[in-house]
């Protein structure tokens, strides 16, 4: 019998790569488990609005609600400091950590592709892929805003639907550790999320460490980076607000004689 090739020990690593990133099989009862997860955390993760502050004790209960897992522990550490807090504690922190923080920003394409040209085809293909499976998201935010994101891959299912979270893995662990080193409740919804993800390869952990060390790419060519999306722009809302345009400079004209003539 002739020896196996030398391509085929290659060849099962990488299908077993790819198995292992790939989400299992679930019955449909783990996949509507799954989906209430997704849906939860994308609405925790969401502004905390007078109505989502409100809904506190409400969110307490879906989550005591959930099949025992890990990430079902971590939405009820959050839950339960989120239903003791004051809404405008809840609005405050919101805002410090994610419209105020580079590293702990919402929008998923910052990381992977930074303040580049290349981040506004990202969320054309992200949009377009929203629009494939049938799906509007009605406008309001960025298509790669987690909440956006997570609500997606809850209707779309494991497969589909969370292909976009595992492209963003590594932004993800970012954030985390961003909020982990703050100290801010909010780690408990991005770990509860890492629990439904692939775990994370050494590549993975030294990407994320570059990231924190270096920042995501930067692009400096005189335009606005993002260029514009639809009627809006890629920079998420209220981060930049232009100084408005000075008055123009009025130079008098010079005083002229009577009594000089043409030259």
């Amino acid at each position: 019998m002739s020896p196996l090739p030398a391509t085929i020990p290659a060849l099962v690593r990488t299908r077993v790569r790819a198995a292992v990133r790939r989400p299992a099989r679930l019955s449909p009862e783990e996949t509507e488990a799954r989906a209430l997860l997704l849906r939860l955390m994308s609405l925790l993760l969401q502004y905390p609005d007078a109505e989502l502050a409100a809904a506190g004790p409400e969110l307490t209960g879906a989550v005591a609600g959930l099949p025992p897992s890990p990430a079902a522990e971590r939405l009820t550490a959050f839950t339960g400091w989120f239903a003791g807090q004051q809404p405008e504690t809840l609005e405050q922190h919101y805002v410090e950590m994610f419209d105020l923080r580079r590293r702990s920003s919402l929008h998923l394409t910052y990381y992977l592709h930074g303040d580049t040209r290349r981040r506004g085809m990202a969320l054309l293909t992200l949009n377009q892929r929203y629009r494939a499976a049938g799906w509007d998201t009605g406008g309001g935010e960025l298509p790669d805003h987690l909440p956006v994101v997570l609500e997606f891959a809850a209707l779309a299912g494991p497969r589909a639907g969370e292909g976009p979270l595992r492209l963003h893995r590594r932004g993800l662990e970012l954030i985390h550790r961003a909020l982990a080193d703050a100290a801010s409740p909010y780690r408990h919804v991005l770990a509860a999320l890492l629990t439904l993800l692939p775990p994370p390869t050494e590549a993975d952990r030294a990407a994320v460490d570059r990231l924190v060390a270096e920042g995501p790419p930067n692009e400096e060519v005189g335009l606005d980076p993002y260029g514009t999306y639809g009627e809006g722009e890629f920079a998420p809302p209220g981060t930049f607000v232009p100084p408005a345009p000075a008055p123009p400079t009025r130079v008098p004209p010079a005083p002229t004689s009577r009594t000089e003539g043409p030259r």
